[in-house]
């Protein structure tokens, strides 16, 4: 069972720091208690919590916030456990695993898998400007035009974003999660 990085009551502003400390913290944790992919599970999650949606997007309007991967899922149950139960903006969350970028339309944030590293232009294409945000380990993710990359430094999951691609398809990221990116483009 992967532990809770987050607080169950509701995100508050001020305790958005907080929150994202001890998940920049448990990225230094050792890594015999948390795998790589139980910590990325966690960053999606509480991207969620960051990022502001256009309140008339179709994703917007859906009954779930869902997180969504795209190709081979490296998870696990690790997102299962990680967001069972819980809600964002008052809608459950729920992990689904999709095909094809056509299936995406509906999901909040988009985790494109490295497998899938070939056709990511293409993937990124095919959502225009949708608002979902797009979310990868794959190298050069931001430059490529993507919005949330993981990157590893010294064994510790850490993030970079470009501000650009996230803005384009109407997000708002939040000044907090901006604070504990490794680098904003």
């Amino acid at each position: 069972m992967v532990e809770r990085f987050h607080h169950r009551s509701g995100f508050r502003p001020a305790i958005g720091s907080v929150l994202f400390c001890l998940l920049l913290s448990l990225s230094h944790a050792n890594p015999l208690t948390h795998t790589e992919y139980e910590v990325k599970a966690a960053y999606l999650y509480n991207f969620g919590r960051f990022v502001e949606w256009p309140p008339k997007s179709a994703n917007s309007q859906a009954s779930e916030f869902s997180i969504c991967v795209l190709g081979r899922d490296p998870f696990g149950p690790a997102l299962d456990a990680t967001v069972s139960g819980e809600k964002i903006d008052g809608k459950s969350v729920v992990a689904k695993r999709i095909s094809g970028a056509e299936e995406a339309a509906g999901c909040r944030v988009l985790y494109i898998a490295t497998a899938k590293s070939g056709q990511m232009k293409g993937i990124l294409a095919a959502l225009g400007n949708s608002s979902v945000l797009t979310v990868s380990d794959m190298p050069n993710f931001v430059e490529d035009g993507g919005m949330v990359g993981f990157v590893m430094a010294d064994e510790h999951v850490r993030f970079e974003i470009n501000l650009t691609a996230a803005h384009h398809a109407g997000l708002n990221l939040s000044s907090e999660l901006l604070k504990v990116a490794s680098r904003v483009t």
